[in-house]
This record gives C-alpha cells, sequence and structure tokens, in this order.
C-alpha cells in the first residue's frame, strides 16, 4: 500500500527531482481554459434549449461521440456507480439512452430512479451535469429505435447478458455466431429485457471554463412550475 501512497503523493524532497524525459507528475499536468464568457443575461430560460444550444455546437466542433455521457446510478444502499453511454435523443421531456434492463445500471435504477449525466467537451471547455429521475420509454419507442440499428448490434443484444459473469470471450463470440444463423435473413425482434430510459431532469448546470479557474457555472432548477436560474461560484 505505501508504494502506491508514493506514487500519487510524493514526498516534499522527490517533487525536485529531474522527471525522465516525456514524463511529468501528475500534479503539475494542467491547462489554462479560455472560453468564451457564459452570462446569465445570455442563456436560454427553458435549461432543454440551452443544451440544445450547446449540443449543436459539440456536434460540429467533436469528431468522435459528441452524444457520450457519464451516467451516474445508485443502488438502493447508496452505492454509486458510473458508465459511460451514448445520448440517442432529447426533447423538453428529458433525454433518451438505451441499454439492456438486466444489466447493473438497469437493476440499480429499477432499485432507485434518481441518477445523474454528466457531459464533457473537452474541446469546448463546458460540461453540462443533469441530475433527474429514470424512467422506460414506452415499448414502441425501443422497438423503433431497435429497428434501426445494425443486425450486428442487435445480436450483440441479445448474445450479451449485460454485466453477468462469462467464462470466456469464446463463450461470448460462439453465442453471437449461433445467432447469426438463427437470424440470418430474418428481421431481429427486440427483447423485452433491452430499451430505453428517459432521464427527466430537475436541475441542469452549464459549465464553462475560464481564464484562471474563474469558470462559468449557470445552474437551472425546477420547482415543480418553472425553471430557476442562478449563478454558483466556481
Amino acid at each position: 500500500m505505501l508504494k502506491y501512497f508514493k506514487r500519487w503523493f510524493p514526498a516534499k524532497d522527490e517533487l525536485t527531482k529531474p522527471k525522465a524525459a516525456g514524463k511529468q507528475a501528475i500534479e503539475m499536468l494542467r491547462r489554462e481554459y479560455t472560453g468564451e464568457p457564459l452570462l446569465e443575461d445570455n442563456v436560454d430560460p427553458n435549461p432543454i434549449q440551452q443544451f440544445r444550444v450547446w449540443f449543436d455546437v459539440a456536434l460540429d466542433a467533436i469528431k468522435d461521440d459528441p452524444n457520450a455521457m457519464i451516467l451516474s446510478t445508485a443502488d438502493d444502499t447508496g452505492q454509486p456507480s458510473s458508465r459511460t453511454v451514448l445520448l440517442k435523443g432529447f426533447d423538453d421531456d428529458g433525454f433518451v439512452f438505451y441499454t439492456n434492463y438486466q444489466s447493473r445500471k438497469g437493476k440499480q435504477i429499477d432499485e432507485n430512479s434518481s441518477v445523474s449525466i454528466l457531459f464533457y467537451w473537452p474541446e469546448l471547455m463546458r460540461q453540462v451535469h443533469i441530475e433527474g429521475t429514470a424512467e422506460k420509454v414506452p415499448d414502441t419507442q425501443s422497438d423503433h429505435y431497435f429497428a434501426q440499428r445494425p443486425d450486428a448490434s442487435n445480436i450483440a443484444a441479445l448474445a450479451s447478458d449485460q454485466s453477468a459473469a462469462i467464462s470466456s470471450r469464446a463463450e461470448l463470440e460462439k453465442k453471437r455466431d449461433q445467432l447469426e444463423k438463427t437470424y440470418a435473413g430474418n428481421v431481429i425482434q427486440r427483447p423485452p429485457h433491452w430499451g430505453g430510459y428517459l432521464v427527466k431532469p430537475h436541475r441542469m448546470e452549464f459549465w464553462q471554463g475560464r481564464l484562471n479557474r474563474l469558470h462559468d457555472r449557470i445552474c437551472y432548477e425546477f420547482d415543480g412550475n418553472q425553471w430557476t436560474i442562478q449563478r454558483l461560484s466556481p
């Protein structure tokens, strides 16, 4: 355990030792944030519409996975877990992603519907943090999305008992191969354990990186009738 402590928290005299070429101490990793101002007078009164403005910019600026988001869930004991999922749609009701309902995240949502999602776009020096509750979308909506996916992705959804332990990669690939033969030339129906969730937000925070760590943070909170806006200290 001590060696790991030394690795992450070096002694003071070690900080003055010359570093190997091409390496840099973790505590010295930093960059300056020089984003455009995010002011209360310039944001949309509706946070979903403000998200749409930022997301459109992200679509143009970010080559790979601008819709990637960190989804955090917690079980009924309060133990949290996080993973990356993909946003597959949003409107005034909230934000939609798809997964296996029997996965770890699905089981935790069954136990505790409170979730958070985080978008981080380092190229834009922006983050959006959303807190809300998750609920399953209608089956018809999940059916529609499933039908648009590539067959290979849908075969994978059938082959994987997501989050369950398996003996080997070979076992998974064998199951996939069998399913490819079974469904060759046939329509793949969505399994009932796979579908979408809608995250209905009650808090949304927009973070814009600014010079000298004096970042802009604009927070929206829903009081049951309307959204209120306030600035948070960085």
